[in-house]
């Protein structure tokens, strides 16, 4: 079943000894059950991806963030796994490599879903990161 629901999305990269952070708190469109989880929202101003949609899937073991629309964008997460996945940028599609260190899925639980993983572009290092992803709406689960 697919609820309307509010999420609380903090992203946090760290890049050159530099941490930024930036809360994103929106509309979503969330489907949890016993298989997998899939949440989608539009992007916003606020995310630079403003006219695309992202959606992320989990079903605890790997994790997918694809975004759509005037950005396109594929990431694959496996936990201590490297993948080579599309990112769209304002600029061009790249081919980056994604090495998740945490998928910690607790949507069905606590409404709560954290991600770490590191990109590199060539193989050089670009920046470490972690979402974390909250369910505003308590009646969602169980």
């Amino acid at each position: 079943m697919e609820n309307n629901v509010i999420i609380s999305l903090m992203s946090i990269q760290w890049q050159n000894g530099e941490k930024s952070e930036t809360e994103l708190i929106t509309k979503a469109n969330c489907r949890i059950d016993d298989d997998c989880s899939v949440i989608s929202y539009e992007d916003t101003p606020a995310t630079g991806f403003e006219g695309s949609t992202t959606t992320i899937k989990t079903d605890g073991k790997t994790a997918s963030i694809v975004r759509s629309g005037t950005a396109n964008s594929s990431l694959n997460l496996e936990k201590e796994k490297k993948h080579f996945c599309q990112y769209g940028t304002p600029y061009g599609m790249l081919q980056i490599g994604v090495f998740t260190h945490l998928i910690e899925d607790n949507l069905q639980k606590d409404g709560s879903l954290r991600l770490k993983y590191t990109l590199d572009l060539n193989s050089s290092y670009l920046s470490d990161n972690e979402i974390i992803l909250k369910i505003k709406n308590s009646d969602i689960t169980n």
